[in-house]
């Protein structure tokens, strides 16, 4: 199997970079990518199931993978929700699937979005993690515009194994994420 081509650059340059950087003397020090986890949240997938599979068959088509229906943990009568009815579904990627991607999110799809100002980078969690929402996912050119049912977004993190956020701000930023300035 060919090897996706953001793990190339990752391997040949980012971890070079990475080391001379924060003078590490190991390349498994570095700080690499776990997993990806893309979800998408249907509160209107109570009322008409569509929603949902509409969804799922997107996330699919845009991920390569199926997608796991998520359930609701409790009731919640305000909105309507019974404690185990379908409210949404997510993905897991991991190795090269998650490479691949991530590689059609920055290359691709991020582009496409209107008005973009870059991605926050105050969106990191203490331990290394991003995370940032994407408003619809017609930005995506797998999903086909006159199939789709109805626009929603997405909430993407991306799981790394660096220690600090500065660390995984870097990791990112030499992947090609394309930051705002701070």
């Amino acid at each position: 199997m060919l090897t996706p081509r953001l793990l190339d650059k990752f391997r040949n340059e980012i971890t070079p970079a990475m080391a001379k950087l924060f003078n590490y003397r190991n390349k498994l020090e570095v700080p690499r990518l776990e997993k990806v986890v893309i979800n998408i949240g249907l509160g209107e997938a109570i009322q008409d199931i569509k929603f949902l599979e509409a969804a799922q068959n997107e996330l699919a088509m845009i991920t390569g993978q199926k997608s796991v229906v998520t359930r609701a943990k409790k009731a919640i009568a305000n909105f309507k929700i019974r404690k185990g009815s379908s409210i949404g579904c997510k993905v897991t990627l991991r190795r090269a699937k998650m490479y691949e991607f991530l590689d059609r999110l920055i290359a691709v799809a991020i582009p496409r979005i209107r008005d973009f100002r870059g991605l926050s980078p105050n969106s990191f969690d203490k331990g290394g993690n991003y995370s940032f929402g994407l408003n619809e996912q017609l930005i995506f050119p797998e999903v086909d515009v006159d199939k789709v049912l109805k626009t929603h977004g997405m909430d993407i993190t991306i799981t790394t194994t660096a220690k600090t956020e500065k660390e995984a701000y870097e990791l990112l930023r030499l992947l090609g994420m394309p930051f705002s300035k701070k």
